[in-house]
This record gives C-alpha cells, sequence and structure tokens, in this order.
C-alpha cells in the first residue's frame, strides 16, 4: 500500500478578473454573447492563475508547511486540496479524511450551538456519534469555551470560533489536518496550545498542511516545506532550507538607513546591519554587526555615538555606545566609519528597530536623532527546549554554565 496522503499532478486554478456579475438572465446572456464575440465589453475580464501547474506529493505522517508571500497561492492550494473550490485543471489524489481549518467559522452553522455544530463536523468526517461522544469533553475543554457551548455560534467571538474550530478540527482524528492562518486570530497562549496539538497530532503519524507566515512557528511545526512564489512551486525541501531560500527570495525594503551629508554639520550618512541571514534576519545567538558611517566636514572634540534595540513599541532592549573620550572618533574631517560587533546577540525572537543618537558631550549640541531605522528580525530556527519560549519571561536570553556537585550525606 503506498504511503502518500496527498499527490498533486499539474494542478492550476484560474480566476477570471474583472467579471461583471449580472443580476439578471437577459443581462447575463448578454455579457457571455459579447465575450464570445469578442466586444470590447467582453474583454475586459482578465485571466489570473492562482495556481499554475503545481505538483507535488505529501507521505502519510507528515508535517508540511505551506510558505510565501501575500498572494502567491497557500490559501488557494488549500481550499482546492480541502474540495472547497474545484481545480481549472490537473489531478489530486487524497487517502484519508480531511479536517480543515481555513477561515473563522469554516464548516459551523451560525444557528447552531456549539455543541451541536461539534456533532456536525463529526458527522461530516463520518465519525459515528459514539465516537464523536468519546471525545466531546476533550474538545471542549480544550477550546475552553464550556460556558457558551450550548449557546448559538452566531453570537461568538472570532477567537472563540477559532478556539472551538481548532479543537473540533484537531480531536476528531482526521488522517489529514489542514490549517491556515486562521490561528493568528486567538491569543498567544491558545496559539501555543495549537502548535503543541499539531505536534501532537503528527507524531500520531497523521499528515499535517500548514500555511503562516510564521517561520519560528513552521520551523518548529514541519519538516519540510513548500515554498510557493505567483501560484508555481518554486522551492521543495527540508524546512530550514526552504525558510532560508524565501528569506533569499524575498527583498525586504529600507534595511539600510541612508542620508545625505552636510557641508556645514557633521551627519549620519548610513547605517546598516550585517545578520546572520539574508535581509537583515538574525539567528539568537550568533554574532551581530552594526555599521554607522559619519560624515564630517571639520573636527570634532568629545563627540558621542550610542543606539538602542527598541521594539515596534519603542521599548528598550539593548543600549551601546562609543564616547570620544574612551576611545577617539571624527577627530578629524572627512569619513568615519564605526563598526560595532555583538559577539552574540540573544535578543528573543521578534521585530526590532535601531534608534541612534549622535552629539557632543552630555548637555552639549545634538547633532541628530534618528528614529525607528534599519528593521531586523530575530529568529530561532529549530530551537527547542523542555519548556515553551515565554516572550513575557525575558527579552534577553541567555545561556550559563553548570556545574552540579553531589555530595553523599554520611
Amino acid at each position: 500500500m503506498s504511503n502518500v496522503a496527498i499527490k498533486v499532478e499539474n494542478l492550476s486554478k484560474l480566476y477570471q478578473i474583472g467579471t461583471q456579475k449580472s443580476g439578471s438572465l437577459r443581462d447575463s446572456i448578454t455579457n457571455k454573447w459579447d465575450q464570445l464575440r469578442g466586444s470590447k465589453k467582453g474583454s475586459k475580464t482578465q485571466d489570473f492563475w492562482a495556481l499554475d501547474d503545481l505538483s507535488f506529493e505529501i507521505r502519510q505522517g507528515e508535517a508540511v508547511g505551506i510558505i510565501g508571500k501575500n498572494g502567491a497561492g497557500k490559501s488557494t492550494l488549500l481550499k482546492v486540496l480541502s474540495r472547497i473550490t474545484e481545480p481549472t485543471k490537473g489531478r489530486i489524489e487524497i487517502h484519508g479524511r480531511v479536517a480543515s481549518l481555513l477561515e473563522v467559522g469554516t464548516g459551523f452553522h451560525p444557528e447552531l450551538s456549539g455543541r451541536e455544530n461539534i456533532y456536525l463536523n463529526g458527522t461530516i468526517l463520518g465519525m459515528t456519534r459514539k465516537e464523536i461522544k468519546d471525545k466531546f469533553d476533550e474538545i471542549v475543554a480544550f477550546s475552553g469555551v464550556e460556558k457558551f457551548i450550548d449557546t448559538a455560534v452566531k453570537y461568538y467571538s472570532s477567537g472563540m470560533y477559532v478556539r472551538l474550530a481548532f479543537a473540533v478540527a484537531a480531536h476528531l482524528e482526521p488522517e489529514i489536518l489542514i490549517i491556515d492562518e486562521v490561528l493568528a486570530v486567538g491569543d498567544l497562549e491558545f496559539q501555543k496550545k495549537c502548535l503543541g496539538k499539531m505536534e501532537e497530532v503528527a507524531g500520531q503519524g497523521r499528515t499535517v498542511l500548514f500555511v503562516s507566515h510564521d517561520m519560528q512557528a513552521i520551523s518548529a511545526l514541519t519538516s519540510r516545506s513548500i515554498f510557493l512564489r505567483q501560484g508555481k512551486v518554486d522551492f521543495i525541501g527540508p524546512t530550514p532550507d526552504a525558510i532560508n531560500y524565501y528569506i533569499n527570495q524575498t527583498k525586504a525594503q529600507d534595511l539600510i538607513y541612508i542620508g545625505s551629508p552636510s557641508p556645514v554639520a557633521p551627519k549620519i550618512t548610513k547605517v546598516s546591519i550585517s545578520t546572520s541571514l539574508p535581509n537583515n534576519v538574525h539567528t539568537n545567538g550568533e554574532s551581530l554587526i552594526i555599521e554607522i558611517t559619519i560624515d564630517t566636514p571639520h573636527s570634532l572634540q568629545g563627540a558621542c555615538l550610542s543606539f538602542h534595540v527598541v521594539d515596534s513599541k519603542e521599548r528598550n532592549y539593548a543600549h551601546l555606545w562609543i564616547f570620544d573620550s574612551d576611545q577617539p572618533i571624527c577627530r578629524e574631517e572627512g569619513t568615519h566609519i564605526l563598526k560595532c560587533v555583538i559577539p552574540n546577540c540573544r535578543l528573543y525572537m521578534g521585530r526590532y528597530f535601531l534608534k541612534v543618537y549622535f552629539s557632543e558631550p552630555p548637555g552639549g549640541q545634538i547633532f541628530q536623532v534618528l528614529e525607528n531605522i534599519c528593521p531586523f528580525e530575530v529568529v530561532m530556527y529549530g530551537k527547542h527546549r523542555e519548556f515553551q519560549w515565554y516572550p513575557e519571561a525575558c527579552a534577553y536570553i541567555e545561556d550559563g554554565t553548570w556545574e552540579v556537585q553531589h555530595k553523599v550525606i554520611p
């Protein structure tokens, strides 16, 4: 028996952009006739291939990530695999029951209660009432919506919808579990529960397809990933390789600060970051280099330069500086390049910016303050610990050397 769970051959999906929807049969027939005649009215439509000749196989028990920029075709692929929409061309083989969580409320009837929707979804998956009943308490406990389980789901918040929908999809034991970015709707604690449950599901030999823009989650959950670009498969391989390829192919903007020199005042003309991965993506624990270029039309005495590493809420996480009193800087007119090396940058994963200060000694003239420049991201791909990573616990992670001594009690 084949161990292939999903086989896709030459899969394509066509949408027509600009198709005019009509409110009457007569207008529909007229529009179709215009298109057949090649008239201007009919030529307003444009073909858009959301998926273009995709071919790949996913083995049973595999956890596979689907990555790519917005508009790459990720969600369309999952909808086709979930039989929500039909492909235009190609062939798909799926071996096993599929449970999908693609959009908030997918598969739920708004007029039914949470309890009734659990049984409805289980029935759709082909499970008996006894099988659903055996899992019911576990589903409700995981979702955390016990108080509202007999309330019509149309009154649920988006977060409650997702919590119950994921609990149903994960606990009713489908052979194939398909999850889109919808998990981002839930709170941080529930997202961690979901990732843990998906790891458990994959460990039980079931197949998981996971779409996310969170490369940390993709790295932690999947062993292999498919990178889509403009509806095509651009790369398939081990997840670390796929992530690196994705980073290399996805060009970010404004990663370097560039300024124009002044003929009368000292000025920072360039700030750049050298990270361990391309496009200002940095691996926790690797060496990080910040390089700052200063143009001075005349010599300076006692210059001071410092920078903060801040997050999107402008909270400070690190502060580094160089003063002329410690090491001569900018004492001659011309261009000066200052390089700061952080040997083991252990910032917690997330997005950061630089805030740079250039001035005379405290109390003197402030030449320049640059805020929220050089965005960079810290990642911890493939780094696992027995406990979960919690951003609330600390902002800067440090490892120490432990020594254990054992003394025998007399």
